[in-house]
């Protein structure tokens, strides 16, 4: 089969597509036939070699975490799916035609393995660092780089449970920020006296890495309500990096029912071959992402 792999850690040029020995499921795993991948910073950050704990590996090693599509394999003592389902969930070695998940459900309805693929990742981050930064409904969430998939999750999420959110992105997505619910400003100078402008802060998220948890402790008054994904030196500053994986299970439920419900819908900007997964890892680490990018196969 066709997969990505990389011996080295380095940039985007150390991906390489191979030919590799198909993979299969063991006790309580499943094997999809992959259709769609999802592309996601912890992707480069392990590429990279940043020491994410969650995420430890030999190398070589393949890339990717999130997929969807048909079982192919059921493995011992799996229950409740078969060959043929079509499911989306979270592995190892994704960017592959045939890849192993430890957790999965099933697709709902109308949803295309291109927009599945995506979701896994995203949603357990947003609904882990929500947790993790303590904000409640009727309080007000500050999200610093709202437009990725993250961002995306974290305002759709906080609007069904009643958070009020005003969200930093790029210029070209202060509208879709918007039709998220959240209440929008720019980066760029003068960003924190914008924010003070549009209400009081309660907790906030940074998920862009772009230099501001000074500012957001700041503008929360406390270090222990901000939560950061993005920027490794977050903790020099009392500032809590969230980088281990919460309940990717739970995450799945939460995703399927807001899936169902019209709750959640968070667009693919960008599909690529599995040829170009370099290029889908340089245009993830340029960032000013609307929704999500996935990789086809």
């Amino acid at each position: 089969m066709r997969k990505v792999s990389f011996a080295e850690f380095g940039g985007p040029d150390v991906l390489q597509l191979i030919d590799a020995e198909e993979p299969h499921a063991g006790p309580g795993q499943i094997r999809v036939a992959v259709r769609a991948a999802g592309v996601n910073p912890v992707d480069w950050r392990v590429r990279e070699g940043q020491k994410l704990a969650a995420h430890p590996l030999a190398l070589p090693s393949g890339v990717g975490l999130d997929a969807a599509g048909v079982v192919d394999e059921v493995g011992a003592g799996v229950e409740g799916v078969a060959v043929g389902d079509r499911v989306f969930g979270e592995g190892t070695s994704t960017y592959a035609e045939f890849a192993v998940l430890a957790h999965w459900a099933r697709m709902p309805e109308g949803l295309t393995f291109e927009e599945a693929a995506g979701y896994p990742c995203v949603m357990e981050t947003a609904l882990r660092v929500i947790g993790e930064v303590g904000v409640a409904p009727g309080q007000t969430l500050l999200v610093s780089g709202a437009s990725g998939g993250v961002g995306s999750a974290v305002l759709q999420v906080a609007r069904d449970r009643g958070i009020a959110v005003i969200a930093t992105a790029g210029a070209a997505n202060q509208e879709y920020v918007r039709g998220l619910g959240a209440r929008a400003t720019t980066y760029g100078d003068g960003w924190v006296e914008r924010v003070r402008r549009l209400g009081p802060v309660d907790a906030a998220l940074d998920l862009a890495g772009s230099g501001v948890i000074r500012e957001l402790v700041e503008l929360t008054g406390d270090p222990n309500k901000v939560v950061s994904i993005a920027d490794l030196g977050a903790p020099d500053l009392g500032v809590r990096f969230s980088g281990a994986a919460g309940s990717v299970p739970d995450a799945l439920v939460t995703t399927v029912d807001l899936l169902t419900r019209g709750k959640l819908h968070i667009p693919v900007e960008k599909a690529y071959p599995l040829a170009d997964a370099v290029a889908a890892h340089i245009d993830s680490q340029a960032g000013h992402t609307r929704g999500r990018r996935v990789i086809v196969i």
